[in-house]
C-alpha cells in the first residue's frame, strides 16, 4: 500500500497507452548452474535468419532445466520492494533492463507505479514479457504470467481492480538470462476508468520533471570527437543543484568502466565531461545519473572517440606499419589477451603484461560466453613466448586450457556461442592448436589426450575451411566480425603443424582483405552488412577494420579494443603472409572509373550484396533479400560520402525505440521488418512494410555536422561531403531529430509503409545535386515492378523477382557468385 508521499509526477494515461513511469528496485543477479551435459548441433549458418519473429532457436541444458522448473507456474518471487531509481521512459513503451551476461544469470527485479482513477472500476490491462511477473494492487495479487521463453514476448490481459483514487500497481518480474537477454516488461492500459498516473518522489514534481526533460533532450555537442572537450547539452537549464555521475563503459563484451562525478549548478544548460584526449577511444556508452534530493534517473546516450591527432600519419612502409600496430595496442587497447599478446610481440613481457593475462583468465576459466575470443591469442602467446611469461601465470595458463570447453559435445554448463560462423572457428582452432601444444596431457572436458584433441580440432578447422571456400562468411560483410574470422585464420596461418591447413588460411586472409577493400570506401567498409550493431555503424575510424586498413594500405587510424590486428601484423612480420600490393588501390579507389562489384556470401548464396564506388562516394546494398521479414542486425543500405568517413548514411527500421540498447535488432544496428531493396549503382530504392506491433516509423543515420553542405526541405534532403553527394526523396516529410542522443544526425519518416529513394553522385555544390534529382519519382508497374527515371541512366526497372533493368542491362539475382564480378563502368 501507498506510505505518505508528500510529491509526485503526474502523467496522462490514455486508453489503449503503455503504463511508462515506474520506481524501479536494484536488479537481483543470481548465478544459475547446471550439472555439466554435453550438447548436440553445429555451426547453424542460419542462426540469425529468424523465422518467428527475432527469435533465435538454439536452447541451452540451462534453459531447459529451468523451463521444466518454472516454465507455466507462478514465479518464484524474491525479495521485496525498494524504491532505488526511478524508470523514465524516454518514448519507450516499456520498462526495459536488457542486456549481455556471460554466464547463466537469474534476474528479478521490482517496479511500483501508482494508477489514480476518478472513479472505482475494473481496468483492462495487458503485460508483455519474456520471463516471469507477478502483479499486485492495492498489495493484494491479482495475477501471474510465466512463458520464460528465452527473448521471445508474451502477452497476456489481467483485470485490475480499481478504486477511486491512488492505487498501488506493484510487479515483480524475472528471468533467466544467457548472453543477451530481453530483460522487460511493457504494461497497456487496454481500458478502464479515466485515470492518470501518479509517480511518488522525494522532490516537488517539477523538478522531477526538469530532470526527465533534461534526461530527455540531452545530446552531445558532436556526433564524434577527435579532439577537443567531449560536451552533453541540455534542452532547458536545470531548476536547481544535480550530482551527476558519468559511466564511461564500451561495448558489451568491454570489461572497461571510468566513472566520472560532477554537480551542476541551478541554471546549468550542459555538462562539460573533459578533453576526448582523456577518454577512451572507440565507441563509448555514456551512462548519466542525475540525482536531484533523491530523485535519481538515468539515461544512456553513445558517441564515438578517436585520437586522431596522436596517432597522426601512417608510416610509409609496412615494416614501418607493423611495429606502429603493436605498440598502439601494446600501449593504449584494452587490458586483454590481445594486449598482452601485442606487448609479447614486441618484446614487453614482464608483470604488466602478466597482470593483464590474469585479469582475463577468470573469464577462460569460467567459460564465459566470448572467453573463446580471449583464448586464440593466449594460446599463441604461450606457444611462441610462453618462456618470457612468468611462472605461476604460465602454469594458471596452462590449467585453464586443459579445463576448457572447447565444443559444444564436452560436457559443460555455460553459454557460449556455439552456433556462429566466427565462434566456430575459434573454438576449433583453440581445440587444435592447444591440443598440439601439450600433447601428452589430458584436456579435463573431452578426456582426451592433447595429441588426439589436436587431431579432431585439425578434422573440424579441415571441415570449416571447407564451408568457407565455398561460401565465405555467413554474417556477410560484417564489419564487427571480419576481425572475428581474421583472428582464427591469422593463428591458424602462423601456428598450424599442418601445412595445408596454414596455407588455406593464409589464402583465407587475402580473400577477406580482397573483399574489405572491395567493399570499401578509402579503407572504410561502406556496405550491407548480416550483422550489425549500433556501436559498429555509429563509428568508423575507431572500427577495428579502420586500424586493419591502416596497417594493410596507410589509410585509417586505430580504436582501442581489438581483436585480430596485432596477429595480423604478426603474420605479416613473421609467418610469410603476403597481401597482394594491388589491393590497396581497390581499398583507397582514386580512379575517374567507377567500381560495380557484385558478389554473394553465405550457404547456398543466401545474400547477394551489389556495391557499387567511385572516388567520391560509396553505396551498397543486399539484393532480393528477406523483403517483409521480421529482420535481426542486417543493415540493408550503407553509403560514404567524399573522404571523411563520419559522412555516412544508412536507413533501416529500428527494432526498438530504446536507443543505445541491447536489442537484436536495436535502434541503429539492423531492421525490425526487412525492407525491399534495389540498387543499381548510384541509384537504390527503399519500401518499408512495418508490422501493427513495432515502431511506426523509419529513419536515416544523417549527421548533419559531418556534411560540407546540408539541405532538410518537406520530402527531401541533400548533403554534400568533399566531391560526393547524396540525394534522399521519401514518401512523406522527412523529420530532422533535434534533440536527444540523435539530435542533428537523424531524419525520420512516419508510416506503417514509407518509401525511399537515394541517388548519389559525385558534385561540386547541392544546387546542382537538387537540380538533377529533384524529380525522382517512383512508378509503379505491372507484377509489382517500379521504374525510376534517372537523369543519367535513363529508364531502371526494378523487379519483383530482385532483378534490375537498365542502360541495356540485365542484373539477375541468380547470377550472383561467391567469387564475384567486377566492373569498371
Amino acid at each position: 500500500m501507498m506510505n505518505a508521499q508528500t510529491h509526485w509526477m503526474h502523467k496522462a494515461l490514455k486508453s489503449g497507452s503503455p503504463i511508462r513511469y515506474w520506481q524501479l528496485s536494484t536488479l537481483s543477479e543470481e548465478r544459475f548452474d547446471v550439472p555439466d551435459a554435453p550438447m548436440q548441433g553445429e555451426m547453424d549458418p542460419f542462426f540469425f535468419l529468424t523465422k518467428v519473429k527475432n527469435f533465435i532457436p538454439h536452447e541451452y541444458p540451462c534453459r531447459t532445466q529451468f523451463a521444466e522448473t518454472y516454465r507455466d507456474k507462478r514465479p518464484d518471487v524474491r525479495g521485496i520492494f525498494e524504491a532505488s531509481r526511478w524508470w523514465l521512459p524516454f518514448d519507450s513503451p516499456r520498462l526495459d533492463l536488457s542486456g549481455f551476461w556471460f554466464r547463466p544469470t537469474r534476474l528479478a527485479a521490482w517496479a511500483r507505479t501508482y494508477i489514480e482513477a476518478d472513479t472505482a472500476g475494473t481496468a483492462a490491462i495487458r503485460l508483455g514479457t519474456c520471463g516471469g511477473a507477478v502483479i499486485w494492487v492495492n498489495g493484494e495479487e491479482i495475477g501471474w504470467m510465466a512463458p520464460y521463453s528465452r527473448n521471445l514476448e508474451a502477452k497476456q490481459e489481467f483485470d485490475l481492480p480499481l478504486s477511486q483514487g491512488l492505487n498501488e500497481i506493484t510487479i515483480f518480474f524475472d528471468d533467466l538470462a544467457e548472453r543477451d537477454a530481453r530483460y522487460f516488461f511493457q504494461m497497456d492500459y487496454l481500458s478502464g476508468p479515466g485515470a492518470r498516473l501518479s509517480l511518488p518522489v522525494p522532490v516537488a514534481g517539477s523538478v522531477a520533471e526538469s530532470l526527465e526533460a533534461a534526461l530527455d533532450g540531452m545530446h552531445f555537442d558532436r556526433p564524434h570527437y577527435f579532439s577537443g572537450d567531449i560536451a552533453l547539452k541540455l534542452a532547458a537549464p536545470l531548476p536547481v543543484e544535480v550530482q551527476v555521475n558519468v559511466a564511461i563503459e564500451g561495448d558489451f563484451m568491454s570489461t572497461e568502466r571510468f566513472d566520472r562525478d560532477f554537480v551542476l549548478a541551478a541554471g546549468a544548460t550542459d555538462l562539460n565531461i573533459g578533453p576526448s584526449e582523456a577518454c577512451p577511444a572507440d565507441f563509448r556508452h555514456f551512462r548519466v545519473t542525475l540525482d536531484a534530493g533523491g530523485f535519481v534517473a538515468s539515461r544512456s546516450l553513445g558517441v564515438e572517440i578517436c585520437h586522431v591527432a596522436r596517432q597522426g600519419t601512417a608510416p610509409a612502409t609496412l615494416s614501418g606499419r607493423i611495429t606502429e600496430a603493436l605498440d598502439e595496442v601494446s600501449k593504449h587497447s584494452e587490458r586483454d589477451t590481445v594486449r598482452a599478446f601485442a606487448r609479447l610481440a614486441s618484446g614487453r613481457s614482464g608483470s604488466e603484461t602478466d597482470a593483464m593475462i590474469e585479469e582475463i583468465l577468470p573469464s577462460i576459466e569460467d567459460c564465459h560466453d566470448c572467453a573463446d575470443f580471449s583464448l586464440v591469442p593466449l594460446i599463441w602467446s604461450r606457444t611462441v613466448w610462453g618462456a618470457d611469461i612468468g611462472d605461476a601465470t604460465r602454469s594458471r595458463i596452462d590449467d585453464a586450457i586443459l579445463h576448457y570447453r572447447y565444443w559444444m559435445d564436452e560436457p559443460g554448463n555455460d553459454v557460449q556461442w556455439y552456433f556462429s560462423e566466427n565462434h566456430a572457428l575459434l573454438f576449433h582452432t583453440s581445440a587444435y592448436l592447444a591440443g598440439h601444444l601439450l600433447p601428452e596431457a589430458t584436456f579435463a572436458r573431452s578426456g582426451r589426450i592433447g595429441r588426439e584433441q589436436s587431431r579432431i580440432g585439425a578434422e573440424r578447422v579441415r571441415a570449416w575451411l571447407d564451408h568457407f571456400e565455398k561460401w565465405e562468411m555467413a554474417e556477410y560483410n560484417s564489419a564487427p566480425y571480419f576481425p572475428i574470422d581474421l583472428k582464427g585464420l591469422t593463428a591458424l596461418a602462423a601456428l598450424s603443424p599442418d601445412a595445408d591447413i596454414a596455407e588455406r588460411a593464409k589464402s583465407g586472409i587475402v580473400r577477406l582483405c580482397e573483399v574489405i577493400a572491395r567493399s570499401a570506401h578509402h579503407g572504410m567498409v561502406t556496405a550491407a552488412q548480416g550483422r550489425s550493431y549500433e556501436h559498429t555503424l555509429c563509428a568508423g575510424r575507431s572500427l577495428e577494420l579502420s586500424g586493419v586498413a591502416r596497417l594493410l594500405w596507410g589509410k585509417g587510424w586505430y580504436g582501442r579494443r581489438v581483436h585480430a590486428l596485432p596477429q595480423l601484423a604478426v603474420c605479416l612480420r613473421d609467418h610469410g603472409l603476403q597481401v597482394p600490393a594491388d589491393i590497396e588501390a581497390i581499398a583507397d579507389h582514386q580512379y575517374a572509373a567507377h567500381q560495380e562489384w557484385r558478389f554473394a556470401q553465405g550457404e547456398n548464396r543466401f545474400a547477394a550484396l551489389y556495391h557499387y564506388k567511385g572516388k567520391h562516394f560509396a553505396m551498397g546494398s543486399a539484393v532480393h533479400y528477406r523483403w517483409d521479414d521480421w529482420g535481426y542486425q542486417e543493415t540493408i543500405l550503407h553509403l560514404r560520402l567524399g573522404e571523411r568517413p563520419e559522412a555516412a548514411v544508412w536507413i533501416n527500421h529500428p527494432g526498438e525505440t530504446i536507443q543505445f540498447g541491447y536489442g537484436r535488432p536495436s535502434y541503429w544496428g539492423g531492421c525490425g521488418t526487412v525492407p525491399r531493396v534495389q540498387q543499381y549503382r548510384g541509384l537504390a530504392v527503399l519500401e518499408f512494410r512495418l508490422k501493427p506491433e513495432q515502431p511506426d516509423f523509419t529513419h536515416a543515420w544523417f549527421p548533419q555536422p559531418e556534411f560540407d553542405e546540408v539541405r532538410v526541405s518537406g520530402r527531401s534532403a541533400l548533403a554534400k561531403s568533399g566531391g560526393g553527394a547524396v540525394f534522399l526523396k521519401g514518401s512523406s516529410d522527412l523529420l530532422p531529430v533535434e534533440e536527444g542522443p540523435s539530435a542533428g544526425s537523424e531524419l525520420r519518416q512516419h508510416g506503417a509503409k514509407t518509401r525511399w529513394i537515394v541517388r548519389v553522385s559525385e558534385a561540386e555544390d547541392l544546387q546542382s545535386v537538387e537540380h538533377r534529382f529533384s524529380a525522382l519519382a517512383l512508378t509503379e508497374g505491372a507484377g509489382d515492378s517500379w521504374t525510376v527515371e534517372d537523369p543519367e541512366y535513363g529508364p531502371v526497372r526494378f523487379l519483383a523477382d530482385g532483378s534490375v533493368e537498365a542502360e541495356g542491362r540485365r542484373l539477375l539475382r541468380s547470377d550472383y557468385t561467391v567469387a564475384g564480378d567486377t566492373t569498371m563502368i
